[in-house]
């Protein structure tokens, strides 16, 4: 595989972990922070917000996959790539997340 489909297989991992929460606080009718929020990140959106941003997340990681899935001899490493990129995201945002939820942002 080139290099750019490790890069997007990574880039896939961090859509599809960005998803999960969003979609989730949202589909349980809980406030969530969003890019949309005021102050962005930090604010809280409204539910509806969530389903729709966490599902464009998830949407786009799996558009990625679809079109640049680790197939062949670099599978493992595509994989690999995936999986990097959902966990680096997550610690991330389980750092920020935190920290807004203890209001120390």
């Amino acid at each position: 595989m080139a290099w750019y489909n490790y890069l997007l297989n990574f880039v896939a991992g961090a859509f599809l972990a960005n998803g999960v929460p969003h979609f989730v606080q949202g589909i349980s009718g809980n406030p969530f922070q969003t890019p949309f929020a005021k102050p962005p990140g930090v604010g809280e959106s409204s539910p509806r917000v969530n389903v729709v941003w966490g599902f464009a997340n998830l949407a786009a990681g799996e558009l990625l996959l679809h079109f640049f899935r680790p197939v062949g001899d670099g599978a493992a490493k595509g994989w690999a790539a995936v999986a990097l990129g959902a966990f680096l995201l997550s610690i991330l945002m389980a750092s920020h997340f935190g920290k807004v939820r203890a209001k120390k942002v």
